[in-house]
């Protein structure tokens, strides 16, 4: 057997498992589904397989920075991971309350890199509060959060709940599956 076929093998196994572990924190399985049949899934799985790990630890660094916002006693248990999520329901990231730890699923290649830290706060304020509504205390949560992060704060205003499902603001790619095929820059990690 050729090395490289094997090790090739190996790598796109993992990144297989990868999306299959990742299926089960997900609010719902079908949320991450490019290993359906409408997707070239071999040359995802593999540059996860290949590159999950850097991804996750430079997400887990942002985690930490939010997490600094907060004395330690107010920090939930959290963990947070990048996966590609299904582009019919449009989202770039979501907070599953209903898993112990509550857990941040992020679609890195939704966004630039350079937002991800956005992405990420976003979503840690919906695990901060343990609830998923775009209401005064998200706001205040997340207010909190940007200020401690260097990003713009909203300020509340009653009505506003629509503009917060997309605060911080971050500019959606237009092949989100181009930076999990490889076709992206993974910049800092």
């Amino acid at each position: 057997m050729n090395y490289s076929y094997s090790s090739s093998c190996k790598v796109f196994s993992r990144g297989l498992e990868y999306l299959q572990k990742i299926q089960y924190l997900a609010l719902e399985p079908e949320m991450v589904d490019v290993i359906d049949k409408h997707y070239d899934h071999i040359p995802i799985c593999t540059w996860i397989g290949e590159n999950i790990d850097s991804v996750n630890t430079l997400l887990n660094n942002y985690l930490q920075a939010c997490h600094e916002c907060f004395y330690p006693q107010e920090r939930r248990y959290m963990q947070i991971f990048a996966v590609p999520l299904a582009q019919p329901f449009g989202i770039d990231g979501l907070c599953n309350i209903f898993t112990t730890p509550t857990t941040i699923l992020v679609d890195v290649g939704r966004v630039s890199p350079e937002n991800w830290l956005a992405i990420v706060a976003h979503e840690y304020a919906h695990a901060h509060l343990g609830e998923s509504g775009h209401n005064q205390y998200f706001a205040n949560i997340l207010s909190h959060l940007c200020l401690g992060l260097g990003l713009e704060p909203p300020l509340w205003e009653p009505g506003m709940e629509v503009y917060l499902r997309s605060w911080p603001y971050c500019n959606s790619t237009i092949d989100p599956l181009a930076f999990w095929r490889g076709e992206g820059q993974l910049e800092g990690a």
